[in-house]
């Protein structure tokens, strides 16, 4: 495998994982978050959804086998209420672009496009979410973000 390929293939792996954790995220949202955001939770839920399973068959394209869920993830502060699980929601958005600004860095063509709708999708929600943007969503260094929820170590 050439080096560009393996570079796309490494990062489709990452908004694989990203994907993962943001659908194991949202379950908990969806259990915390109040009867007025409940449909927006579900529609981003899905919209996760769709791009992990499309993430899966990307990967399958290009010729590796996809990463797969880990039974749970380390959510990065406590989701005890309603606010909190709009703050995670946030949260769970900001660091879904970081992967994908990556993608669209290591990709190109058709991939490449899709990936910045990806980061183009996941900036809106997250300006949903906490009522405000980022200067440069996707970018962590830019906007002080943490990587991808990580799955607990044993």
């Amino acid at each position: 495998m050439s080096e560009a390929k393996d570079r796309e293939l490494r990062a489709l792996q990452a908004a694989l994982a990203a994907e993962h954790a943001a659908v194991y995220g949202y379950g908990v949202v969806g259990g915390r978050i109040g009867d007025g955001r409940r449909a927006e939770a579900r529609t981003a839920y899905d919209a996760h959804r769709a791009r992990r399973d499309a993430l899966v068959r990307e990967v399958k394209d290009l010729g590796g086998r996809p990463g797969a869920a880990a039974a749970g993830y380390a959510l990065p502060f406590p989701v005890p209420d309603a606010a909190a699980a709009v703050r995670l929601a946030a949260e769970l958005e900001d660091r879904v672009a970081g992967v994908y600004s990556d993608l669209v860095r290591a990709a190109s063509g058709a991939r490449r496009a899709l990936a910045a709708e990806a980061l183009r999708e996941a900036a809106v929600r997250a300006v949903r979410w906490r009522g405000e943007s980022v200067a440069f969503p996707g970018l962590a260094e830019r906007a002080g973000t943490a990587p991808p929820l990580a799955a607990p170590t044993a």
